[in-house]
């Protein structure tokens, strides 16, 4: 098995969570300050280095009626740079409530506002990983 990079792709954030190569563990990595598709995909191609991670999951963030409107195209685009970049194959994983879950999670952890504003990114990231380890 391989480890695993989980992105939830925001317009102004994109949240990095990860795995261990046997699939256990899921951990925040960090949140990265979009500067466009290009930018991201080569800082994001360093931390997949770093991380020795062979897949990429990538949140989609599809409407209530499961259709993909400009959020959704938008991980796409970054989905198909990262991949383009590393090489490594990218999967798509159904996100829309990953915010919610994992504010929720936070709270629950009495994490305060301030730093669940610092981490959600990560946070959604992580959700997004576990419900696609799920799926496997």
């Amino acid at each position: 098995m391989a480890a695993v990079v989980a992105l939830d792709v925001g317009t102004k954030t994109i949240g990095v969570a990860a795995c261990d190569p046997l699939r256990i563990s899921v951990r925040p990595v960090r949140t990265l300050k979009r500067k466009g598709v290009k930018s991201d995909a080569v800082a994001l191609a360093r931390v997949i280095e770093e991380l020795g991670s062979e897949v990429i999951v990538v949140g989609l963030p599809l409407e209530l009626d499961g259709t993909e409107a400009r959020s959704a195209r938008l991980a796409r685009q970054i989905g198909a740079a990262i991949g383009e970049k590393t090489g490594l194959p990218v999967q798509y994983c159904d996100e829309r409530y990953s915010s919610v879950d994992a504010e929720r999670e936070l709270i629950e952890a009495n994490v305060s506002r301030a730093r669940r504003k610092e981490v959600i990114d990560q946070a959604a990231a992580m959700v997004i990983l576990r419900a696609w380890l799920r799926l496997q």
